[in-house]
């Protein structure tokens, strides 16, 4: 009659040496992943910035998982220590080999995580691309573009480019350039542009609205209207100036050189 004592064909181990293992994986993995959530709640209590806390807490699964695992195959009878040399070797191959890239990246993981140029939920542009921060992990920063595309960005990038962060100032300075005729009385066009930004209700008037001529072309004067709003009136700002300023010369009789508005960007 077969007993647990009994070795499994091939594998070589007893049945109850194997079911100690399975248990030994399956209550591991439990109380890490418990650890890790204990752990990451603490350091949102201690309101530690979510993407330090993200970072270090996927850090200490990775370290969890993997002790459970080497736990598992020792239970299996199997000698850990080999596999840890043979773990190192290999390492120690892969990173002559090329694993500076990987090394890049998870050093400039813990320099994003800790001096924060920027949080989750900033509106950030990197190496010319735009968006969201999503989340930054050891290796990659995922954001998502405002027509919701997602990019993955490897985090070496971060810190060979400049990080534009669009989100971390209170207020910015929103930018809007119309030509108008030279035919047209330059003095009225400014003057109906400084009214229009001092009625919008989101416009600062501290600093205050100005209009400058930022460029001479053929027969055409080049008007920049500025002013500052907080951070989350910028493109409502910015959108109502570009879509009333033409409505305003019109009805004022200002001839606009061109059909055209032009919205730039500009930060703090």
């Amino acid at each position: 009659m077969a007993s647990l004592e009994d070795k499994i064909p091939i594998i070589g181990i007893s049945w109850i040496d194997l079911i100690a293992a399975l248990l030994i994986l399956i209550i591991g993995y439990i109380v890490a992943k418990f650890i890790v959530n204990i752990f990451k709640r603490g350091l949102h209590r201690s309101n530690m910035p979510e993407m330090a806390a993200d970072f270090l807490s996927r850090l200490l699964s990775i370290i969890l998982y993997l002790a459970v695992f080497l736990t598992f195959i020792s239970a299996l009878g199997i000698n850990v220590s080999s596999i840890v040399l043979g773990l190192s070797a290999a390492i120690g191959l892969i990173v002559g080999l090329g694993m500076q890239d990987t090394v890049a990246n998870l050093t400039a993981g813990i320099w994003v995580a800790f001096l924060r140029p920027m949080d989750i939920g900033d509106f950030v542009t990197i190496n010319g691309q735009s968006g969201t921060i999503r989340s930054v992990g050891l290796m990659k920063t995922d954001m998502t573009t405002p027509d919701n595309k997602f990019i993955t960005i490897p985090n070496k990038m971060l810190m060979s480019s400049p990080v534009i962060n669009f989100s971390r100032m209170d207020t910015r300075r929103a930018a809007v350039d119309v030509s108008i005729s030279d035919k047209s009385d330059i003095d009225l066009a400014i003057k109906i542009s400084i009214d229009l930004m001092q009625k919008h209700p989101k416009v600062l008037q501290e600093p205050a609205p100005e209009v400058v001529i930022n460029g001479l072309e053929n027969a055409s004067f080049n008007l920049q209207l500025r002013c500052w709003t907080l951070n989350e009136d910028f493109w409502r700002v910015t959108w109502d100036l570009r879509a009333n300023i033409i409505k305003e010369f019109r009805e004022k009789g200002i001839e606009t050189a061109s059909q055209r508005v032009d919205v730039r960007i500009t930060e703090n």
